[in-house]
């Protein structure tokens, strides 16, 4: 349990609505993976941005890569950085979830394209993971642009998730 420093920004799990916590509030978090948090204030589930962790008087992740010397994008990083991404509600990378099914990389013009899917169709923090997709993959070194198509086919089921996903969130015996 932690208190709030300053007033602090989050969104509510599941419908993504923005809200804000005052100073001097008692949170609990839940989850702190990839560098956001997920915390309960007041009986309900909040989603707080890593670049707010200050507001938790917690340190800010840093997120980034080298270069290596290599003039184009590197498809790994690109799946680096979105196996950095953590669904608010289930403690499992967005890749783990089956959530991202292409990935496509424009070297000429320096543009990745993602096409990933929610585990419901009605999620709303379909948004802040989108945001998050945007704001990680463009960290990747010669990254200029990045486009995400949010797709409901095929639809998204538990088969998609990998095992290790499957046997984490007691999926899988």
């Amino acid at each position: 349990m932690l208190v709030t420093t300053r007033e602090c920004p989050a969104r509510r799990v599941p419908s993504g609505e923005h809200t804000s916590i005052p100073e001097g509030q008692f949170v609990t978090i839940n989850q702190a993976l990839g560098g956001n948090y997920t915390v309960t204030w007041m009986g309900n589930m909040l989603r707080i941005d890593g670049t707010d962790a200050d507001a938790l008087g917690l340190k800010q992740d840093t997120f980034s890569f080298t270069n290596q010397g290599h003039e184009g994008i590197l498809e790994e990083q690109v799946w680096q950085a979105l196996d950095s991404i953590y669904d608010p509600e289930i403690p499992i990378s967005i890749v783990s979830l089956g959530l991202v099914y292409q990935v496509e990389i424009d070297q000429a013009s320096q543009k990745v394209s993602v096409k990933m899917t929610l585990t419901a169709p009605g999620c709303g923090m379909g948004p802040v993971l989108v945001s998050d997709v945007k704001y990680r993959v463009k960290k990747v070194p010669n990254v200029e642009d990045v486009t995400v198509d949010l797709v409901f086919d095929p639809p998204w089921s538990k088969d998609m998730m990998s095992e290790e996903a499957q046997l984490e969130a007691g999926l899988f015996f």
